[in-house]
């Protein structure tokens, strides 16, 4: 949030603590304000009536509390942010007053995975103050939950069970505690706390299959990027999608050739599968074929310029070089539709010749928006050019 809207936020929340406070929720008048909240623009459109209503709805009583947390789904993120700023409010100030906030209404919001992740953990971070042993009940059951802080909590518990049972030298209880947090792990600390110990066990761990990382490619290249020119030069491969042509590249004819990555991370080293080439571009494509249609996120590693195409629609680019490189570095929305899904990546390669300025690599998987991997139906290995 700008320095202004921090402001003005603070301004509403002590606003918000002065006013006179209702006691009834009057659903119509709070949907009301709610809308007025919603719709705030980034650049300041409405936002006079966005501190009206928020100054209102902050007299509420604790409630209108679902109401006002319902109200996260399809908000920008500002609009979460005033959101946000009224629940505080409210509970804060009934806490306060009366030491009690509605604990089962704010626990049936928690447990309905239909609501906003963002929305259900301020829910349980309210009703963890007033009911102590919520997060017992709560917790172990979200294993497999959309909300990534609710996974991470649960796969933390079953590794604090594993490592007791380390301790207590029961192997086999301790390496079933770990396979199931393994199966809710999509941090990747946690992933590899939990992967060492398994090893450690004799287990085998593919996390290229638990990551959902695409690793078979066809490459072709390289192109010209001499002056960083290439990065808006739309090359053949970005026009048309035939696996059996050939083009003029930077230093010849090209054609497309299969590559694969047998890195854990599902790293592929175009260096190293290819040429060390300076001031070039190459192109990587791969099928995914889905099983129905479905959004996604697409999430890249590289230290590269690139451009992404999905189905032929360019839905990201960067240009940027030698910024390092981290699992998750980019995330990128997406829809695939049923049965073959083209990916085209763009990855350039500039011409500084640093040591610490050769990595040409990229990383790509495919997961939902809490980082759950999505897998193909069929792998990319069975498409020839």
């Amino acid at each position: 949030m700008r320095v202004r809207d921090w402001k003005v936020g603070i301004a509403v929340y002590c606003l918000g603590l002065l006013g006179t406070f209702e006691t009834n929720v009057d659903a119509a008048s709070i949907e009301e304000y709610l809308r007025a909240i919603k719709t705030v623009g980034p650049e300041g459109e409405k936002h006079q009536a966005a501190i009206a209503a928020v100054k209102e709805l902050s007299k509420r009583s604790a409630e209108s509390l679902p109401i006002v947390l319902k109200s996260f789904e399809g908000a920008n993120p500002l609009a979460v942010n005033w959101l946000r700023s009224v629940v505080d409010t409210v509970a804060d100030r009934t806490l306060k007053t009366t030491g009690k906030l509605p604990a089962a209404s704010l626990e049936a919001f928690v447990n309905d995975t239909a609501r906003s992740p963002e929305a259900r953990r301020l829910a349980y971070e309210w009703l963890i103050k007033v009911d102590t042993t919520a997060t017992d009940r709560l917790i172990p059951g979200m294993i497999n939950d959309a909300s990534p802080e609710f996974r991470r909590d649960a796969v933390a518990r079953l590794i604090a069970q594993a490592t007791k049972l380390h301790e207590e030298n029961n192997k086999e209880a301790e390496s079933k505690i770990l396979r199931q947090a393994l199966n809710g792990a999509i941090d990747d600390d946690q992933v590899k706390a939990i992967v060492k110990p398994m090893k450690e066990l004799g287990e085998t761990v593919d996390l290229q299959k638990h990551f959902g990382f695409l690793t078979e490619w066809h490459l072709i290249g390289p192109f010209d990027n001499v002056d960083l020119k290439g990065f808006n030069i739309a090359y053949p491969p970005e026009t048309e999608r035939n696996l059996k042509a050939k083009y003029v590249g930077k230093s010849g004819e090209v054609e497309w050739k299969v590559y694969s990555t047998e890195d854990e991370y599902g790293m592929l080293d175009i260096a190293k599968k290819t040429e060390p080439f300076k001031g070039a571009v190459m192109y990587a494509t791969t099928t995914f074929v889905a099983d129905k249609a479905r959004d996604i996120e697409v999430r890249l590693g590289t230290p590269n310029a690139w451009k992404l195409w999905v189905n032929g629609v360019q839905i990201f680019a960067r240009d940027e070089y030698h910024r390092g490189t981290f699992l998750d570095q980019y995330k990128v929305s997406a829809k695939l539709k049923p049965g073959p899904n083209e990916i085209l990546l763009k990855i350039c390669q500039n011409e500084q010749t640093e040591e610490w300025a050769q990595a040409w690599t990229f990383q790509l998987r495919v997961c939902d928006r809490s980082g759950v991997a999505v897998s193909a139906v069929t792998s990319a290995t069975t498409l020839t050019p």
